[in-house]
């Protein structure tokens, strides 16, 4: 490997290592650039309780992570958080999905466990970082979008405080996956082959229905059509999401159809075979709170956003009001659900985001 840098003063560092190739990769570029590198391991969640089966990740993890540190030379601490995450990201998760809306807990686990517990920690234990494995980049005190576009992850980082930029470093946010994974065979990092975490943050795979059904119970109700007519049934409006196609169970020759509307009062679902009908379109949403990493000079703003990762980004007029802001896209977008985030960007810069009421 190349290195971009040689540091002239070393500085301290602590890498979350998740056990992955990405933190690995991390960890090894900022040995070879001069840093005095430590690495922390996260345990978040150790119950199998609605998880496919044998796709609870943390032992695994831990053990991938403690033979990377190893293979590195570098020490690894252990942070059990398992108490706070329950409390901050999966007492969320539940609220929301019963209330109706479609929440992300990635975004709320970087927020609240890995930028916030894990970040507090390390810079107040004398790191002068905390470095992670995530794929996007820090210029000029700016969160900027990943070289690598397709797995940028600014969208599940937008909730970052400019104060944080200085002290966080994303080792990859300049590398494509592809070369990561051929520096980790290059390296001879012990996890080089594994493949790639899939499912929920730090719980791995799940069946979405199995997993809610051990907080919220089943309430079956009707599925109508845009007409009111019956035409099936649903076990309860939280365990569906708005322009949702699959797993309604609708029999008939009719279809596919899509979820237009949950009506969570009457618990009833409203479907359509049309994705184009009107009620799956949205040319205006309200969001409740934005933070901003640079906080704007003047509204109203014109930028770019998505309300889920990976889509194509969105040309947008955002406006503040007393309550909250009023985001008008250029075109009309398809089935956006309450308790996504919108994610805000100028050029290749992440301006912050919010959650859509």
């Amino acid at each position: 490997m190349k290195s971009k840098k040689i540091l002239k003063q070393k500085k301290k560092v602590l890498v979350a290592l998740s056990g992955g190739i990405d933190s690995a990769v991390s960890a090894a570029l900022l040995l070879q650039q001069g840093y005095i590198v430590e690495a922390g391991f996260m345990k978040n969640w150790s119950s199998t309780e609605g998880l496919l089966r044998n796709e609870c990740p943390w032992l695994d993890d831990r053990r991938e992570a403690l033979k990377v540190a190893a293979s590195l030379n570098i020490p690894l601490h252990t942070f059990d958080f398992e108490k706070q995450y329950q409390e901050k990201v999966m007492q969320y998760f539940f609220k929301e999905y019963k209330a109706g809306r479609t929440p992300n807990p990635d975004v709320m686990c970087n927020k609240e466990i890995k930028f916030k517990l894990l970040y507090d920690k390390v810079i107040n234990t004398g790191f002068d970082y905390i470095a992670t494995g995530h794929y996007a980049q820090i210029k000029n005190n700016k969160l900027i979008r990943s070289t690598d576009e397709f797995k940028d992850q600014t969208y599940f980082i937008y909730n970052l405080k400019k104060e944080q930029l200085k002290h966080i470093l994303f080792p990859i946010g300049d590398l494509k996956k592809t070369k990561v994974r051929q520096l980790a065979k290059k390296i001879h990092l012990p996890n080089a082959d594994r493949k790639e975490s899939m499912g929920l943050c730090f719980v791995g795979k799940i069946r979405l229905d199995q997993f809610l059904s051990q907080k919220l119970k089943p309430k079956q109700g009707n599925i109508v059509d845009t007409k009111g007519n019956v035409i099936g049934t649903h076990k309860g409006t939280s365990f569906y999401t708005l322009g949702q196609r699959q797993g309604l169970g609708i029999g008939g020759t009719g279809g596919p159809y899509y979820i237009a509307k949950k009506d969570v009062k009457k618990n009833l679902l409203v479907v359509t075979e049309d994705p184009h009908d009107k009620l799956l379109e949205f040319k205006e949403i309200h969001v409740s709170e934005i933070n901003w990493i640079d906080i704007p000079k003047k509204y109203p703003i014109v930028c770019k956003g998505r309300f889920r990762h990976q889509q194509a980004l969105q040309e947008l007029n955002l406006h503040k009001e007393k309550t909250g802001y009023i985001v008008r896209f250029k075109k009309p977008q398809f089935a956006i659900a309450s308790g996504q985030s919108l994610v805000l960007y100028k050029g290749k810069e992440c301006l912050g985001g919010g959650v859509i009421i």
